[in-house]
């Protein structure tokens, strides 16, 4: 059985919550994690870069001098690469960087994050993160009562007043449940999720 412990915003231990080990105490299987957080960070990539090639850049079609007798080098194009304002070499074209991972890789490895995160005791469950108004003072409070500094927050739902009392915090970022990702579990120190969250979560990815 898991148990961790429910606290307030001041740090007090307020309750008790138990996790569903099927989704918080898998066998953490770090393939499968390093294989999905690939391609989260490869999806991410636009693409669009682009350069042009000799055969693309404007002018150059002329020789630029006669093949022998100048003592310079022979030359086809001002436009060849080794030319200011000439092509790129091999240059860069938009391409698509997607990769597609099994819906059973993605799984696993979503509950082998969230499972390190409570074996690494960096998981913490708040009772309550409600403001009635955006409170970057309240919320740091708060993460100094928790110790915590790079962490990622997670919520019920969208909600604006936690979104934007945490925004101009460095190393803070703030999701729903419906937002939670791989990469964003594992790239943070912390783990702070609302006692709601919890549930929704179980509920959601069960």
């Amino acid at each position: 059985m898991l148990t961790l412990d429910i606290l307030n915003k001041q740090g007090q231990k307020v309750g008790d919550i138990e996790l569903n080990e099927s989704l918080f105490g898998v066998e953490i299987n770090t393939d499968a994690m390093h294989q999905v957080v690939l391609a989260q960070l490869a999806n991410k990539r636009q693409g669009t870069q682009s350069s042009k090639t000799r055969a693309e850049v404007r002018g150059g079609g002329i020789k630029p001098w006669r093949q022998k007798g100048t003592g310079r080098a022979r030359q086809g194009s001002i436009r060849a690469p080794q030319w200011i304002h000439g092509g790129i070499v091999f240059a860069p074209k938009p391409r698509d960087y997607r990769v597609s991972v099994p819906k059973s890789m993605r799984k696993v490895a979503f509950k082998s994050a969230l499972s390190c995160k409570v074996v690494a005791n960096e998981m913490m469950v708040i009772d309550n993160l409600d403001f009635d108004s955006p409170n970057t003072k309240a919320m740091i409070e708060v993460l100094k009562a928790f110790d915590a500094k790079k962490t990622l927050i997670v919520v019920e739902e969208s909600n604006q007043n936690v979104y934007r009392s945490a925004r101009n915090i460095p190393g803070v970022q703030v999701s729903p449940v419906n937002n939670l990702n791989v990469y964003d579990i594992l790239k943070y120190e912390k783990f702070i999720v609302t006692k709601d969250a919890v549930s929704k979560i179980e509920e959601v990815y069960i």
